[in-house]
């Protein structure tokens, strides 16, 4: 079994082979307060960009976190984890078969992220 993941309009394909809803997040960073996602963490070596000739990137700060969204419609879709480079946050929103209505999301601490300590 893979699970796929998309922007809107399609243009951005992405697979894993598993999801990890336990590791469900939403962060309070100023990049993640305004996109607003519930992230799902996916170890770099599992996820595949079947298509992905329009993925934009963006970084701010320390650039450790690259951000990446649909240059078509806008959608952000994954981000490589500043805390964790072997992994990406995946936007939960954007797999296939996924209900987020009624599910329970922590809240973890961006603001005063570790690595932004001195920066």
């Amino acid at each position: 079994m893979s699970y796929r993941a998309t922007c809107h309009c399609g243009a951005v394909r992405l697979t894993f082979p598993r999801l990890d809803l336990a590791s469900r997040r939403r962060c309070d960073c100023s990049i993640c307060r305004r996109k607003g996602a519930i992230v799902v963490s996916v170890p770099v070596s599992e996820l595949t960009v079947e298509a992905g000739e329009s993925l934009r990137l963006y970084t701010f700060g320390t650039h450790a976190a690259k951000h990446y969204f649909c240059g078509s419609c806008g959608i952000y879709t994954h981000h490589l984890r500043r805390s964790n480079p072997d992994e990406f946050g995946l936007n939960l929103g954007c797999v296939e078969g996924v209900e987020l209505t009624g599910l329970d999301v922590p809240w973890v601490d961006g603001v005063n992220h570790p690595a932004d300590r001195g920066a």
